[in-house]
Formats: C-alpha cells, sequence, structure tokens
C-alpha cells in the first residue's frame, strides 16, 4: 500500500509540474506575423496542421519561451495526434545519445540513468524536462537530432575535411559528408553576429563550417524521420539563430526533404516586447514571439 501510494503522490507532483509549465503568462509576450500583424498562438498551431516540422527557435535562458514550448508542443499533440504521428526533436541532444533517450522514454532505465548517460544540457530540468515527460507521457518519439558537440569542435578547430579521418561508425552520428556550406545569406548573417570576436579572428570559416555542420545534421535528423514516418509531425526546438529568416537548420532541411512544409516560430526577448521593430523583427519567422525580457532568466548563462 505504501509503495502504490507513493507512486500516486509521484503521479500528481508530476501531472501538476506539467500544468504549472504548460501556461505562459499571457501578459509576458505578444505574438506577430512575419509583417508584424498581431496573432496569436492558435494561429500558430492551425498553421502547424499544415505543416510536417514546426522549428521553435529560443533564447536558451528565455523563461517564458520554454512555457511556450511547452504550450505549443502539447496543443499540437492534443490536436493533431490521432490522425498524425508527432514527435518531439530537440538541438539538446546529440544523436549518438538516442539509444539513451529511447531507454528512458521507453521505462527501461530510471531518469537517474538517463540523465548521467545522455549529456543534457545544464538547464535540462527546469526547461526542457517538462517537453520529455510530455512526450514520455503520450508515448511519443524524442530525436536526438544535434551533432555530437566533440565533432563540432573538431570542425571548428581543424576544418570540415577534418571529419574526414573518423571511423564509418562515428560519422553515423553526422549528417552525410561532405555536408552541405552554409548558404550566402546565413554566412553574411552569421559573420555579422560574430564580428572581431576573438572566435572570429581564430578562423571564421571553420567556425562557419561547424555551425554548417550543426544545422545540417539536425535537419538530416528531421528529415530522416521524416522519411520514414508517413504523415508525420516533427516540433523541433532550436536556438532561435538556427532558423530565423528560414536560413539554417531550416534551409539545410528542405536540401533532404524538399517537399517538406516547414513553419518558423522565432521567440525572443525584448525590453519593449510590445513593440514590433520593422527593422529587427520583420521575417524572422512566419511567426515572432516577443517575450518580456525583465522576467527572470531561467538560468544565468556563463560569460
Amino acid at each position: 500500500m505504501a509503495v502504490k501510494s507513493i507512486a500516486i503522490v509521484a503521479f500528481l507532483l508530476f501531472m501538476f509540474n506539467l500544468s504549472v509549465f504548460s501556461q505562459a503568462n499571457e501578459a509576458a509576450y505578444r505574438v506577430y506575423d512575419a509583417t508584424g500583424k498581431a496573432a496569436t498562438l492558435d494561429q500558430i498551431i492551425e498553421a502547424a496542421g499544415r505543416s510536417d516540422v514546426v522549428f521553435l527557435g529560443e533564447n536558451h535562458d528565455d523563461a517564458t519561451a520554454h512555457a511556450l514550448q511547452l504550450q505549443i508542443f502539447r496543443a499540437v499533440v492534443e490536436k493533431y495526434g490521432k490522425d498524425r504521428r508527432v514527435a518531439l526533436s530537440m538541438e539538446m541532444f546529440e544523436r549518438d545519445v538516442q539509444i539513451v533517450v529511447n531507454e528512458y522514454l521507453n521505462g527501461l532505465i530510471s531518469e537517474n540513468h538517463f540523465l548521467a548517460s545522455s549529456r543534457p544540457w545544464n538547464n535540462y530540468k527546469q526547461d526542457y524536462r517538462p517537453l520529455v515527460e510530455l512526450a514520455r507521457e503520450k508515448k511519443l518519439p524524442v530525436i536526438a537530432a544535434n551533432a555530437p558537440r566533440r565533432y563540432v569542435n573538431m570542425v571548428s578547430r581543424n576544418g570540415r575535411d577534418s571529419l574526414n579521418a573518423l571511423s564509418s561508425e562515428a560519422k553515423k552520428w553526422l549528417a552525410p559528408l561532405p555536408f552541405s556550406a552554409a548558404s550566402e545569406a546565413y554566412t553574411n548573417k552569421f559573420k555579422a553576429l560574430m564580428g572581431k570576436s576573438p572566435e572570429a579572428m581564430m578562423g571564421i570559416d571553420k567556425i562557419m563550417d561547424s555551425q554548417a555542420l550543426w544545422d545540417a545534421t539536425m535537419s538530416f535528423s528531421v528529415g530522416e524521420y521524416l522519411k520514414s514516418v508517413k504523415n508525420s509531425l516533427v516540433v523541433h526546438l532550436n536556438g532561435a539563430f538556427h532558423t530565423e529568416n528560414r536560413l539554417g537548420t531550416a534551409e539545410q532541411l528542405l536540401k533532404f526533404r524538399p517537399k517538406a512544409r516547414v513553419l518558423v516560430v522565432t521567440i525572443r526577448y525584448e525590453d519593449d516586447f510590445t513593440k514590433f521593430d520593422q527593422t529587427k523583427h520583420a521575417g524572422l519567422g512566419d511567426f515572432v514571439i516577443l517575450t518580456d525580457s525583465k522576467v527572470p532568466r531561467s538560468f544565468k548563462q556563463s560569460q
């Protein structure tokens, strides 16, 4: 009886935590379309139903964005899950830990072993766990989409050709080689972001290629799922820069799945989130959600 009571309490706590995170504070964000016209989350959910992939771009420490991601993912599952195979795809897990993710989702290993073996980000518990737990509750796939960081680092240090020295087994964790270079538009945007940083001075072209490997591998992971599961709908989480303006991961996906219907939602915090600045925000996504920068960060980023 005691064991059963503990299990019930644990389940109730789990459901409480999901309910806490499932609704973003409506006073802390505004939704716009690509041109700055006021929009709603319901419009995003409707557009998701006409899509194969929904990219949710975030600032990693934006607590409001994470609550919105869970809210959107939950709504997509509830609205379309009966007719389509919905999957959660994540930049935050790397392809070589997919087996660990699957073992946890299938109840084969404990959460402690899952966290010890899957190299989760430091902010996993507060920012991403609610989405993974929702997928686990609903028995939905979670795609560990990213390239292993060690190989991204190889490219940033030694260039893209350094990957040729990897074993055939290691290459399975990457997009097919040679991976596609970044587009001119994406390259120009990336170089403008990097500016005259010390990293850029050390070799911007190698760093750009490492970014392209990141994007190519995430898009390949999503594309492979779309190919293997008919009538599927993937909700993918990534840093906003990877998909802003439908560049990066979003445009790389179309190289693997040219007919994929893509929806890009870019979420970023601003001091005045009630003002859509055409020079800054127009075209960042099919929908742009501005959040209140005054809301406390979900974690403190290292300097």
